[in-house]
């Protein structure tokens, strides 16, 4: 299982996070690019050479980079505004390929919540930014994953697999985040089940209805047994992100979601 650093958000760099988690059993993660755990802007060529020789160290293995949803947007209706976005997507390839990251992770875009420009316009300006930046990540060897996300124009699982079969490219795909899915509402187990060939990563951690959260496992209203099933049935563990973000402590956070899981039916050492 993929062990995501964002629990380390504020409180260590990227490498020094995993450093800890190598210490207690982890091998392969997700990184979220946000300054300063991990900014590409600020890791020089000589310190991404350094960084790399730690991983190899350390047999580790970064899985995936999280590019961010908040501060770009491949949709805004400025293109002056589409073009950051693509630059600081395009950065965060280029530290992929320099650390040997199969996948990145972006959002599709947001639009205004009043007076929002129509969903064909949205949908224009996405496909147009990424005409740019799939050519980058096939040259790179990554993968592009879309994640829902419920602040996006394509929050459910239909919307972001139709995103997918237009673009038509193998080098994008979806992560699907179940605690995103459940909290509007959709069901994370036949969302899976029913779009697994559009589904490269999936996101786990647990959520209410209520309140928007990526919580320990069995504190929301996740199926955890169903999921179990469905993802032995389509990706495998070994494609699953755990997602948990917890600042106090989450090395034992981790610990207790993976005796959990397994309490749930997961098979984790597949």
């Amino acid at each position: 299982m993929i062990i995501n650093t964002f629990s380390y958000l504020w409180s260590a760099t990227a490498i020094d996070a995993i450093a800890e988690l190598v210490e207690n059993g982890h091998k392969t993660f997700e990184v979220p690019v946000s300054s300063p755990h991990c900014w590409p802007d600020e890791i020089s060529g000589p310190e991404r050479t350094a960084i790399h020789a730690r991983l190899n160290e350390y047999g580790a293995d970064i899985r995936s980079l999280n590019a961010g949803g908040y501060d770009i947007n491949l949709a805004s209706p400025g293109a002056s505004m589409r073009r950051k976005s693509i630059e600081h997507i395009a950065s965060v390839i280029d530290l992929a390929e320099a650390w040997g990251v199969s996948e990145v992770v972006i959002s599709p875009g947001t639009r205004r919540p009043m007076i929002s420009p129509s969903l064909d316009k949205v949908h224009r300006w996405m496909y147009e930014s990424m005409e740019s930046l799939i050519p980058l990540a096939k040259q790179a060897g990554t993968r592009l994953l879309f994640e829902n996300t419920p602040y996006c124009f394509t929050p459910t699982i239909q919307d972001l697999a139709g995103v997918v079969k237009t673009i038509n490219d193998d080098s994008v795909k979806i992560v699907y985040d179940v605690a995103n899915a459940a909290y509007i509402g959709e069901d994370p187990v036949e969302a899976l089940l029913s779009h697994r060939e559009s589904i490269g990563l999936v996101h786990i951690s647990d959520t209410g209805t209520d309140t928007w959260g990526h919580d320990p496992i069995g504190t929301g209203v996740i199926d955890w047994n169903g999921l179990g099933k469905a993802v032995k049935e389509t990706c495998g563990v070994n494609n699953v992100v755990l997602e948990i973000i917890r600042e106090q402590n989450p090395v034992q956070e981790f610990k207790k979601a993976m005796h959990d899981l397994k309490d749930k039916g997961w098979d984790l050492e597949n």
